[in-house]
């Protein structure tokens, strides 16, 4: 699946639901399923990582569009490589 398909597929399960909500409410619920992925990672339990990394995609691009926000549109920061050195890979030194 393509990432406006993705997009477009989430608007029509949850946007209603999380517009009643609101973005601030929504943002909370994003931030407890970046908390669980976090817990999956730390355990190293690929099964829940898999279904956390699912969670967060789907509230990451919920969050979007109820910003107004296309992410199709917005990952076209990285399409050229990194934003800073425009390597790829990434050639920046960490600081």
């Amino acid at each position: 699946m393509d990432i406006d398909k993705f997009q477009k597929l989430i608007e029509e399960t949850y946007l209603k639901k999380d517009a009643n909500r609101g973005l601030s409410k929504t943002f909370m619920w994003f931030t407890e399923e970046v908390g669980e992925l976090s817990r999956a990672l730390r355990e190293n339990n690929k099964e829940e990582m898999k279904k956390e990394f699912a969670d967060v995609l789907a509230w990451l691009f919920s969050l979007a569009s109820l910003s107004g926000i296309n992410m199709e549109e917005t990952i076209s920061k990285y399409t050229a490589g990194c934003p800073v050195c425009h390597g790829i890979p990434c050639i920046c030194i960490e600081k």
